[in-house]
């Protein structure tokens, strides 16, 4: 997936804490070897060549491609699990593979868990008594600077997810034109329960551009997010306030 994973993991049984979490690295690691687009020998790459149908891959394939399907309805196709004209699921893997890999170590019993992949984060549970996850939204015009920070207080899952160009570059592509989408973001912090989603949403507002995406962000069902515009303008869903600590 081409980024760094962190765990953060409180309470369990140490023994059972570490396997879930060697099981969670593992879970990972066979992501990466199926989805990767830069492994020639990856499941998705033989899909993409015709060497292999869906029904032939890991049922994770499938899965991930009725995911990616139902983000690109829900955002009207400014998600898309195409790139120049190519399968490319990349968009929502890194999110969900996170996600998975958070269920997978709340499953040990821990009291809380968050796993942090490439800055974006799935929280479950609590990292102590009357304590809840932080998360800090880097500014992505002061280097070094906090643009909020997200308190999953009273939440028992919550994900943060960021889609910009400051760390990467254009990467992100508009799925009308195929090229890289301009707008008038730099950056798009999207808070939801699921990090899968919170990721998808990011990726889809950045592209539409700030006017288009915070009314169809204020539509989604349990979603706030922060628009930052390439003029240091600051725009939020109505309930963000809530979410910030």
């Amino acid at each position: 997936m081409g980024t760094v994973f962190s765990f953060d993991v409180r309470g369990g049984e140490s023994d059972t804490v570490r396997a879930a979490v060697r099981e969670a690295v593992a879970s990972l690691h066979r992501v990466d070897e199926v989805f990767s687009t830069y492994r020639e020998d990856s499941q998705v790459s033989r899909l993409v060549r015709g060497e292999l149908s869906v029904e032939e891959c890991d049922p994770e394939v499938a899965e991930v491609l009725e995911l990616g399907a139902e983000a690109e309805r829900a955002s009207g196709g400014w998600f898309s699990l195409r790139y120049h004209g190519r399968l490319d699921p990349t968009g929502i893997v890194k999110g969900w593979a996170a996600e998975r890999a958070a269920r997978l170590i709340a499953e040990a019993g821990v009291s809380g868990v968050s796993v942090n992949g490439g800055g974006d984060v799935q929280l479950l549970g609590v990292p102590g008594p009357d304590r809840p996850w932080r998360v800090g939204v880097s500014d992505p015009l002061r280097p070094g600077g906090l643009a909020a920070v997200v308190s999953a207080a009273g939440a028992d899952e919550l994900a943060v997810a960021t889609s910009g160009t400051v760390e990467r570059g254009a990467h992100i592509v508009d799925p009308r034109t195929g090229r890289s989408a301009v707008t008038d973001l730099v950056a798009v912090t999207v808070v939801a329960p699921k990090l899968t989603w919170a990721d998808c949403w990011a990726t889809a507002a950045f592209a539409m551009g700030s006017r288009e995406a915070l009314g169809w962000l204020e539509a989604l069902p349990d979603v706030e997010a922060l628009l930052i515009t390439a003029g240091d303008e600051v725009r939020c869903t109505g309930g963000l306030a809530r979410r910030l600590g």
